[in-house]
């Protein structure tokens, strides 16, 4: 479980987050919706310490990581995998070397042990053999597909999405979701979505916050979403673009 208490975060003088509390249950897969520029991303990088809160507690586990350094937060970051909204694949390695260096970093997995766990992991995201393929040849969607099995590479409790289905057609769209409904499906993981994309926020959401002017304006699942009066949240369901609200 994931605890975020009263977080506050802000740059100069522009306030992003103003007094954010969330509770995150093991097993959802919670989304976080808000149009763009309001403090989505930055949410999830003070969760996972790439930038640290002006006020407030983050509580992993049980663990307060709230003032944790780098070094105290590495043991608790092995909890979690990243999918970033560019897929941040090393450009000039191959898929095999992407997915293998946290392994060589953090393991003590013999070369063996690391070709069957990456042979796995790509059959999982529908990329048989393409170990050897560079970046450069890989669309969008098969980047975002490498970059999901290198988030699953050191088996996590929880992954993060950042902005999963960004600059993807609908249906590479389409197959990212389905994606990350069965690895919750699969692995058990703890997913945390950060979209503006309502469409995908409706596939593959189990409960959603939706953030207003650097606040929780609605949290709920997805009935409670629809029969929500809040302004902000009844005016980004009528301007987003999506057809699926099943």
């Amino acid at each position: 479980m994931i605890s975020i208490k009263n977080i506050w975060k802000s740059f100069d003088d522009l306030e992003v987050l103003n007094g954010i509390n969330l509770d995150i249950d093991t097993g959802d897969t919670f989304v976080v919706m808000g149009k763009s520029g309001c403090g989505k991303s930055v949410l999830l990088k003070v969760i996972l310490r790439l930038l640290y809160p002006d006020e407030g507690s983050i509580i992993i586990d049980g663990e307060d990581t709230t003032s944790y350094d780098d070094i105290a937060m590495m043991p608790v970051r092995k909890k979690f995998g990243m999918l970033f909204q560019g897929a941040a694949l090393f450009d000039s390695m191959n898929v095999w070397q992407n997915l293998a260096y946290p392994l060589l970093e953090h393991t003590d997995l013999s070369i063996a042990e690391i070709d069957d766990k990456i042979a796995m992991l790509l059959s999982f995201v529908d990329l048989d053999g393409a170990q050897k393929k560079m970046p450069a040849e890989l669309s969008g969607g098969m980047k975002k597909r490498v970059a999901l099995a290198r988030a699953m590479i050191n088996d996590p409790s929880y992954v993060f999405f950042d902005e999963p289905t960004t600059g993807l057609d609908p249906v590479t769209s389409g197959m990212i979701n389905n994606l990350i409904i069965r690895t919750r499906e699969r692995f058990g993981v703890t997913s945390i979505v950060v979209t503006h994309d309502l469409a995908s926020a409706m596939r593959v959401g189990t409960r959603y916050a939706f953030i207003d002017d650097g606040i929780i304006a609605f949290e709920g699942n997805k009935d409670e979403l629809f029969k929500s009066s809040n302004p902000g949240l009844r005016e980004f369901i009528k301007d987003a673009s999506w057809q699926d609200r099943s």
